[in-house]
């Protein structure tokens, strides 16, 4: 059964494919990938929906629980943990090392809970999908 959480899911898991495919393209810098957007202005709108859709997703699921949900949830959360490692490992080659590292460590942090937010709903979840 396809719900609006899922949609709210399914839109942030797109999302983060087409921001991290323009990442692995251009190589990270401003416009180099098929994105005209530089650094800042590509994870504005491209990652930050996505976390904001997510906990949407959640909350807005309360009755009936399902697994699917939870399990988009699930792929989010690593694709953003993703994001944020690849944002910590290239900190080391930037000027701005310090707002990377950052960065990187907030959007693993803000992955996990998004995550936890899946295993959470998948827990509640029972046989439903």
């Amino acid at each position: 059964m396809v719900s609006v959480p899922h949609i709210l899911s399914g839109i942030s898991i797109i999302l983060l494919v087409i921001y991290g495919v323009d990442v692995m393209v251009g190589g990270g810098g401003a416009g180099d990938g098929f994105l005209p957007f530089d650094a800042m202005t590509r994870g504005i709108g491209f990652g930050m929906p996505p976390i904001i859709l997510s906990f949407v997703a959640f909350f807005i699921s309360k009755k009936p629980p399902f697994k699917g949900l939870g399990i988009m949830l699930i792929i989010t959360g690593i694709l953003i943990i993703v994001g944020g490692a690849i944002s910590l490992t290239s900190a080391s080659e930037s000027d701005n090392a310090s707002r990377m590292i950052g960065e990187g460590g907030s959007l693993i942090a803000i992955g996990a809970i998004i995550a936890a937010l899946g295993a959470i709903k998948i827990k509640k979840s029972g046989s439903k999908v």
